[in-house]
């Protein structure tokens, strides 16, 4: 008898059970490294992704834009502001 623990738990029932647990085993083995592998490209996928929009010169454009756009709205909101920035500058 075989010193695996399976082995030896199964070794008086048919050989059937023993190949299936074997291959068994290895269809898991490789269903998991398979899935790994595609949990990693998906993560690459995503960081690659979001690092292409970080650096994405429309985000860029948006902000200044809204920085412009609530600048102007100070200053409409607060014309006193406005008037000082004219004298000052």
């Amino acid at each position: 008898a075989s010193s695996h623990p399976f082995m030896r738990l199964f070794s008086g029932m048919n050989h059937q059970y023993t190949r299936r647990e074997v291959f068994c085993r290895n269809t898991c083995h490789d269903l998991k490294r398979f899935w790994e592998r595609e949990i990693g490209k998906q993560t690459y996928y995503r960081e690659s992704e979001e690092y292409r929009l970080g650096r994405s010169a429309l985000r860029k454009l948006r902000e200044e834009w809204k920085q412009k756009l609530e600048t102007k709205l100070r200053l409409r909101n607060n014309p006193e502001d406005a008037e000082k920035r004219t004298n000052v500058g």
